[in-house]
C-alpha cells in the first residue's frame, strides 16, 4: 500500500508502508487532521521532531515536509525497519534524519544529546508499553521545555488508556484518540 505525503516540501510524494499485521498506518484523513491541529500549536521550523513506532515514517516525512529540521525514527520491527530506510533514500532525505532499529521503551530510557521539540506516537492499537514510553519521555528529558508528545490510540483502548495515561484524550478523529502531553503534566501519566 501507497501512502500519500500530504502538504509542504514532500507534499504529493508517495511512500511504502510495510507489508506487516504489526503496523496500521494511519490514515491520510487522521494525518491531515493530526496536522492541522499541530500546526495552530508548533512551529515547525527546523524543529528536532521524534517518530516513535515509525512504522513507514509517514508522521516523521510529515514534519519534515513543513520545515522540520531533523528526524530521529524509532521502529523495532527489522522488515518495517528495511521499508523505512527505503522510504528515506526513496525521498532523499538521508541528510536530514536518522532512522534507529530499537524497542521504543529502550530508546525513551536514555537521555538524548538533544531534547525534541515535536515527539509523536502510533504504536499498534494494543502495545501497552506506550504508558512507559510517556514516563521515560519525561523522566529522560527527551521533550523540549516547550515541547509537545501526540499519542494516537484506538477508541477499542480508551479505557486501559484512561488508567495508562492517567488522563482523557483531547480530540477523536473517527476510531482514533489522540493524547497530548507538554511539561504541565510533568511526565506522569497515571502516576
Amino acid at each position: 500500500m501507497r501512502l500519500r505525503i500530504i502538504s509542504g516540501e514532500l507534499g504529493g510524494r508517495f511512500i511504502q508502508a510495510p507489508q506487516s499485521k504489526e503496523t496500521r498506518p494511519t490514515t491520510d484523513r487522521v494525518r491531515e487532521t493530526l496536522f492541522n491541529i499541530l500546526l495552530n500549536l508548533v512551529d515547525f521550523e527546523d524543529i528536532r521532531m521524534l517518530d516513535l513506532y515509525a512504522g513507514s515514517g509517514a508522521l516523521g516525512f510529515e514534519s519534515l515536509s513543513r520545515g522540520a529540521g531533523f528526524v530521529q525514527f524509532i521502529e523495532r520491527n527489522f522488515q518495517v525497519y528495511k521499508n523505512l530506510n527505503n522510504n528515506i533514500a526513496l525521498l532523499g532525505v538521508q541528510d536530514r534524519v536518522t532512522a534507529s532499529r530499537m524497542e521504543v521503551t529502550s530508546y525513551c530510557g536514555m537521555q538524548p544529546a538533544e531534547p525534541f521539540h515535536l515527539i509523536l506516537a502510533d504504536p499498534p492499537f494494543f502495545a501497552y508499553d506506550v504508558y512507559t514510553a510517556v514516563k521515560g519521555i519525561f523522566a529522560n528529558r527527551l521533550l523540549a521545555e516547550d515541547g509537545l508528545v501526540v499519542i494516537e490510540r484506538s477508541i477499542q483502548t480508551e479505557e486501559k488508556d484512561k488508567d495508562g495515561f492517567g488522563k482523557t484524550h483531547f480530540r477523536r478523529i473517527g476510531d482514533t484518540l489522540l493524547y497530548r502531553f507538554d511539561w504541565e503534566d510533568k511526565g506522569n501519566p497515571a502516576q
